[in-house]
């Protein structure tokens, strides 16, 4: 690709900035987006380079058309924002966590992605990444000895990224034929402010991010519609 360009939603912190600065490291005009312009601004500062600031709230319309009316031509989309409202089980959720949870973890997707196709179909080799979870898998969160037990954990959240994962078989499979590669990643537990536990974990971001990054530069005989650990190993939806 000559001169190509990536957006990368919430990316003023955490994954997202980690992987907008490898993706800026790599030589790439990066699009940092971010719903705050001043924490966005404080992010492209830090990442330097080509990195730049996009206002983008991915649960605004209006946020959302004037962020894509800003981009003629996109090469790389990275859907990485995405919030946790609670750990409640399903059996303790109330109806408003999982509406706020899936208005930018689902919702968010499906509006940036089909709000930035124009400028995606411009490139030669159109690339987007859904940053999901492996609690998202159902294999995983099922039979004897599940890897993810759903006792005691976040239903809005994880059900949403099992959503997600449904939604980017979907768009793999209606755009294989434009050359477009749509894949999920599962970053693994990393050290953001995600929810406590994350917070309090030793994982580092770049290494998630890398897996994403990997994704986003995928060549022409890379995979689409699969589910991708951040090592590359393949993920059991």
């Amino acid at each position: 690709m000559d001169n190509p360009t990536a957006l990368v939603t919430g990316a003023n912190k955490g994954i997202g900035q980690e992987i907008a600065r490898q993706l800026a490291a790599a030589g790439l005009t990066v699009y940092v987006g971010s719903r705050d312009a001043g924490r966005g601004q404080r992010a492209v500062e830090k990442i330097g380079g080509t990195a730049r600031l996009l206002v983008l709230d991915v649960t605004d319309a209006k946020s959302v058309a004037a962020a894509a009316q800003q981009v003629e031509t996109l090469d790389i989309l990275v859907n990485n924002a995405g919030i946790m409202v609670d750990g409640k089980p399903a059996t303790e959720a109330d109806i408003d966590s999982f509406r706020r949870t899936y208005e930018t973890n689902l919702f968010g997707v499906l509006a940036v992605t089909n709000a930035f196709l124009p400028a995606l179909r411009r490139s030669a080799k159109p690339r987007i990444v859904n940053i999901s979870s492996g609690t998202g898998s159902l294999t995983w969160s099922t039979g004897p000895e599940p890897q993810f037990p759903a006792t005691g954990s976040g239903a809005a959240y994880r059900s949403s990224k099992t959503a997600l994962n449904a939604l980017t078989v979907f768009y793999a499979q209606a755009l294989a034929g434009d050359g477009f590669k749509v894949n999920a990643l599962a970053p693994g537990l990393r050290a953001t402010d995600l929810n406590a536990r994350a917070a309090a974990s030793d994982g580092d971001p770049a290494e998630g991010a890398a897996g994403a990054v990997r994704l986003a530069l995928l060549p022409d005989d890379g995979p689409t519609g699969e589910f991708h650990s951040w090592d590359g190993t393949a993920m059991p939806w």
